[in-house]
């Protein structure tokens, strides 16, 4: 029985904010002023922007998508990448009918250039060079304009897309891996190095099993399992597969390195790897030529190792194949960079200004490429939800206070009757509006009931991890479902070694099914290290005997 290498410290006072439309963080501002191919635009049209895309040898071309869900292309057209139809460069955007409206969930573009994306419904399209038939329409001649490649294996839905240097690989909704195009080093993952003109699933080691996460190299292929294994194939020649070997793997083949700990996120440089894992841990290996794994020297790694950002959880790591700079974002929203930047060498992570890893490849990578596709919020006029918002704990406003640990929270009597049922009902039943201004709250803290005034003004939950179980208890009082869920993503994105067995109890006690299978994961993941802390032992036995009844049957103790 193994458990994680390293653990993470218990949790960091840091504040998280979980969204209802996404629950992931609470967007962050992106300027696309700050890529220079957007200098082409007017005011007007960079207002329109929701999402964009950056790529080219020298960062000249781009995709966007405006907030009307139209496509537009701009730059100077290199082998036909901005799918309009020619080869001639666009100083003006010009619409890509055939994407208007599709909802892109996914985007990714190889070196030649290929451009590779997915929509909402699962489709997926390819364009531009396909000398190797990376675009999977089974020619080798240019594309130049989108064909919907996901006609070619059998209308599967994708959820994710990723291109190497000339090869390209698929997501599906059912956990399964298609590729297509060069070959030469194995990274189609087929068994050999012939190129492959139409996308095939990628089997051997990889049959049966149901991946949650893709990524490419320039020229090698990688993918992350729902059980956090890692398997990588391709070529290895600075090590990239993390194999502890330079021998190419025409294959996938596992990251044995990585035994016992549990990946969620995998994102490839040129030629290195960075991974995540559900400790907030960082892992990186490979190339390393200019630091980029941000280990403190420029020497090649064939095996993962353990990079340190000031013992602060990591949620975020960046890469892409276009440079050799690295990025990771922390708990706290710290952003680091490291490795090639403005043409220096970088060997350790360092801390910047950004609030985002976008800006360190707006800024500092060469070429100045965006490593994802972005998702862009306006700061323009208020909106009903940001007045709203703005009104929040507003004295000036204000109708009726809350007090909670003898702190005043100003509240809005209407806000709170049309957002939530127990307000609805204990305005209605026990007083006429006119008899009560305060209200004494006595059963939660103050951080748990201003976060949770808070969601009702905001559709978001501001709490560090720890006051997240106050909350759900909350939630779970005032049936509050959307909240529940709120609180449990953020709970999985603070949970550690050291505090797994509590969480998990209080998912149990709070009638939590969705985060108490989470943590039962985490736990089984993590086993030898979690049965070794203070909390597994001193929990009440019923739930300890619960746990290692369920834990037998997933077969935790066999020889």
């Amino acid at each position: 029985m193994t458990g994680a290498r390293h653990t993470a410290k218990g949790w960091r006072k840091c504040d998280w904010t979980i969204s209802l439309s996404s629950c992931a963080y609470k967007p962050v501002m992106v300027d696309v002023g700050k890529w220079p191919v957007f200098s082409l635009l007017s005011p007007q049209e960079i207002k329109s922007i929701h999402q964009a895309c950056v790529f080219g040898t020298s960062a000249t071309e781009a995709i966007y998508i405006t907030k009307n869900d139209d496509v537009f292309a701009l730059g100077v057209n290199c082998s036909n990448c901005l799918g309009i139809g020619d080869g001639q460069s666009v100083v003006t955007p010009k619409k890509i009918e055939v994407l208007c409206g599709k909802k892109i969930i996914s985007l990714s573009y190889g070196s030649g250039p290929h451009i590779l994306l997915a929509t909402k419904d699962g489709e997926t399209y390819s364009w531009g060079l396909n000398s190797y038939g990376q675009l999977g329409n089974g020619t080798t001649g240019p594309g130049s304009l989108p064909f919907l490649v996901s006609s070619m294996f059998y209308d599967k839905k994708a959820v994710e897309v990723s291109c190497g240097s000339n090869h390209s690989m698929v997501l599906t909704t059912e956990g399964e891996v298609y590729s297509w195009g060069y070959n030469n080093c194995g990274q189609v993952g087929s068994g050999s190095t012939a190129s492959q003109v139409t996308p095939r699933r990628v089997t051997h080691c990889l049959q049966n099993k149901w991946v949650v996460g893709i990524a490419c190299g320039q020229i090698s292929s990688m993918a992350v399992l729902d059980n956090g294994e890692v398997y990588s194939w391709g070529y290895n020649g600075s090590g990239q597969l993390g194999t502890g070997i330079n021998g190419n793997h025409l294959t996938p083949c596992r990251v044995t390195a990585l035994q016992g700990i549990c990946v969620l996120q995998i994102t490839c440089g040129s030629a290195h790897t960075l991974a995540l894992t559900d400790e907030g841990l960082l892992y990186a290996w490979g190339a390393n030529t200019t630091g980029q794994l941000g280990i403190g020297s420029k020497i090649n790694q064939l095996v993962p190792v353990l990079i340190t950002l000031e013992k602060e959880r990591i949620v975020e790591i960046a890469a892409c194949h276009s440079t050799h700079t690295s990025a990771a974002k922390t708990q706290g929203g710290q952003v680091y960079m490291w490795g090639h930047c403005r043409g220096q060498s970088v060997t350790l992570p360092r801390l910047t200004h950004f609030s985002c890893t976008d800006d360190v490849f707006a800024c500092f990578a060469s070429p100045a490429v965006t490593w994802r596709l972005l998702s862009i919020e306006q700061d323009d006029h208020l909106t009903v939800a940001q007045s709203l918002h703005k009104e929040f704990d507003s004295l000036e406003t204000s109708d009726l206070k809350f007090c909670v640990e003898g702190k005043f929270i100003h509240v809005h009597k209407a806000v709170l009757k049309i957002r939530c049922e127990h307000f609805r009902t204990m305005f209605q039943s026990y007083w006429s509006e006119d008899e009560k201004e305060v209200i004494e709250i006595d059963q939660f803290s103050y951080p748990v009931y201003h976060a949770f005034l808070e969601y009702l003004y905001t559709d978001s939950v501001n709490l560090p991890p720890e006051d997240a179980i106050g909350l759900l208890d909350l939630a779970t009082s005032y049936c509050e479902n959307k909240v529940k869920k709120l609180c449990q993503e953020i709970i999985k994105r603070g949970i550690t070694v050291e505090n797994a067995f509590l969480l998990l109890s209080a998912a149990v006690r709070y009638d939590a099914k969705d985060l108490e299978e989470f943590c039962f994961k985490f736990c089984m993941n993590h086993l030898t290290a979690v049965i070794n802390t203070d909390a597994f032992w001193q929990m009440d036995g019923v739930l300890l005997k619960e746990f290692i009844g369920k834990a037998s049957k997933c077969g935790a103790f066999r020889n």
